[in-house]
């Protein structure tokens, strides 16, 4: 299969192929796109084969969670059971932006999206075209960082398609990405939230917030 590699202006969104985009992520099949932090390999989180379909493009074991990507805070509140107001002081201050938080999930999140663990973790991207491709896909995208697992994570839609280029149908080539570190995680699972994976967040940023 040759990935289909589609050039798109974030300060000019190519309607057509932004649509072709998203309907390949309703369809099940998978769409590597930039955020704010590095590319990201985009499928239906609410899809299970989706998800299993991630898993084995990037080679990497099904009980590591994917984080759910979304475009508009009241996509919160149908995937997750409860949210802290310590997580909602973080969701006003960071996003969006390169924040994810992990909360107990609903029943309406697979369980191949979260690894088979009861909580998900959630992601609010401030990319423009991640934003636009999140709300026409369906409001909920899972994706990890779109590379094989153990290669750096891809800045560049080049570096995506060197590494991934075959295994998935379309690459959305947004230029650099303008951060280029992960996301930072916080668990709100226990009572006391813990940062899990420090990012471009620093601890101090989340200490001064709460």
């Amino acid at each position: 299969m040759q990935t289909k590699v589609v050039k798109i202006d974030s300060a000019n969104i190519d309607e057509a192929a932004m649509k072709e985009a998203c309907d390949l992520i309703r369809a099940g099949e998978l769409v590597a796109f930039p955020t704010e932090t590095v590319y990201g390999l985009g499928g239906n989180a609410l899809d299970p084969q989706a998800s299993m379909k991630i898993y084995a493009a990037k080679g990497r074991p099904s009980d590591n969670p994917l984080i759910v990507h979304i475009a508009d805070l009241n996509a919160l509140v149908p995937i997750v059971k409860e949210v802290p107001e310590k997580a909602k002081i973080l969701a006003e201050k960071f996003w969006p932006g390169p924040l994810t938080m992990i909360f107990e999930k609903s029943d309406l999140v697979p369980l191949e999206t979260t690894g088979g663990l009861n909580s998900v973790a959630v992601r609010f991207p401030s990319d423009p075209i991640a934003a636009e491709l999140i709300l026409q896909a369906g409001g909920y995208v899972a994706a990890p960082s779109a590379n094989t697992s153990g290669r750096p994570s891809p800045t560049t839609a080049q570096h995506v398609e060197e590494d991934l280029g075959d295994a998935i149908e379309m690459i959305i080539d947004g230029g650099p990405v303008g951060i280029g570190l992960e996301s930072t995680i916080v668990d709100f699972t226990e009572d006391v939230p813990v940062v899990l994976r420090p990012g471009y967040i620093s601890l101090e940023m989340l200490q001064e917030v709460l």
